[in-house]
């Protein structure tokens, strides 16, 4: 599942307003112990997917404060922040607000969520890393993991029989073998790995994988470190899957690949677990041949190992203006907690702990996408990343190596000088 960063423009308006909300006090009054309404903030995800999860966190609240109104509102990722950040420049903020996990660093680094503390969270000293990365903050938590979405790779089973293979590769060496038959079988404009260019979660994971990063902290600095000898060895693989697989439009994302897919042009995709399946639903797949025909695999990484892949994922603050801070904190326990990672799962997410990852496993339906998430990587907490990512810089940079327009080297060290001009920028 995808989760882009809208920039907080609004938030640095509302930074004097917050700064005065954060008072040290401790009494269970100012925390909102005795609250008598609770706000809470999620995406349609949780209206449409798992609301008996909602009701059961309510229900949990409501026996521990009889007579208290939980209120809920629900909104699309698009339009999320835009009125998220119009509110908390209000005193009517939300008292629970969903956040995906790409977009908490924005907001803590202004001031916008309270801390909490990890120890009221069932399972906190086993958070997934990527999840517990990104409700971090200089030392301090702002958020508590919600739920997490892993990336695999996903294949046409015939498509990859009409070449005589029978299994999904295990090393890259096969993988990309596999490709070359698939491609000459297929002819030249067939897309072997549909990998759209300015898909920068996966080129990341070339990235990562030789051993490269986006950026180093050094000294309480960030740098950018796309032009090292390693990140430049993942870009230049990255590159080499776009010539001699990817026959399509060089300018695309990731945004509609699941509906490029159903289209019946391509073989695999590296992309969320949910992508496959919603192409195979009738109203996308224009093939009638995707439905029961797709398999799910650990992408195999070039360095040997499993390929390391961006966790997204959701997470649950509570704003600083929260009225309901100490009641907004047991309703996160409840939604989160056992019996809410369980609920969580069996809609197909992954959950926020490594414990509960680790039954996954034992499930041949599941073992794939938890399989893949034990080796993950996250962006950097820097707090000046959502301008680097409000720039679409690592974006520009795949679509000009991609089109050719600029040499890998060329494209990182440009990438490189804009993301130091704004990344320790707050």
């Amino acid at each position: 599942m995808k989760r882009k960063l809208i920039a907080a423009i609004g938030i640095a308006g509302m930074v004097v307003s917050v700064a005065a909300c954060g008072s040290d006090k401790k009494d269970d009054k100012a925390q909102g112990a005795d609250a008598k309404e609770l706000t809470v903030w999620l995406t349609v995800d949780a209206q449409n997917n798992w609301p008996n999860l909602v009701k059961a966190a309510d229900a949990a609240v409501q026996k521990k404060h009889p007579g208290i109104k939980i209120k809920h509102e629900y909104y699309g990722w698009p339009d999320k922040n835009t009125k998220l950040d119009a509110v908390l420049a209000t005193d009517k903020a939300p008292d629970v607000v969903e956040m995906g996990n790409t977009e908490m660093l924005g907001y803590m680094v202004k001031g916008a969520f309270a801390p909490v503390d990890p120890a009221q969270y069932s399972n906190s000293g086993a958070w997934l890393d990527g999840l517990k990365a990104s409700v971090t903050y200089e030392g301090k938590t702002y958020g508590v993991p919600y739920y997490a979405g892993g990336r695999v790779g996903t294949w046409r089973k015939d498509i990859a029989a009409a070449s005589g293979i029978k299994a999904p590769p295990k090393t890259y060496d096969e993988l990309t073998g596999d490709l070359d038959k698939i491609q000459k079988k297929q002819g030249a404009k067939f897309n072997a790995w549909y990998q759209p260019t300015r898909d920068w979660y996966a080129a990341m994971s070339f990235v990562y994988d030789a051993g490269g990063s986006i950026a180093k902290e050094e000294g309480g600095q960030w740098k950018a470190s796309l032009s090292s000898p390693e990140s430049l060895k993942g870009l230049n693989e990255f590159k080499t899957i776009l010539d001699k697989y990817m026959h399509g439009d060089k300018t695309k994302d990731e945004s509609d690949r699941y509906i490029v897919y159903g289209q019946g042009k391509s073989d695999l995709i590296f992309g969320a677990a949910w992508e496959g399946a919603t192409a195979a639903d009738p109203k996308n797949d224009k093939t009638g041949k995707l439905k029961d025909n797709l398999e799910n695999f650990v992408l195999p990484g070039p360095s040997g190992k499993n390929m390391p892949v961006f966790l997204g994922g959701s997470d649950l603050a509570i704003p600083v203006k929260s009225k309901a801070q100490a009641v907004a904190a047991e309703w996160i326990n409840a939604f989160t907690g056992p019996e809410g990672q369980k609920g969580l799962m069996a809609k197909g997410n992954l959950p926020n702990n490594k414990t509960d990852l680790a039954t996954l496993k034992n499930d041949p339906a599941t073992v794939v996408p938890a399989t893949a998430a034990e080796s993950n990587w996250f962006v950097p907490m820097a707090p000046g990343w959502g301008q680097v990512e409000k720039a679409q810089v690592l974006q520009t940079m795949l679509q000009n190596i991609g089109t050719g327009k600029k040499s890998v080297e060329d494209a990182a060290k440009e990438a490189d000088a804009a993301i130091d001009k704004v990344i320790n920028t707050k």
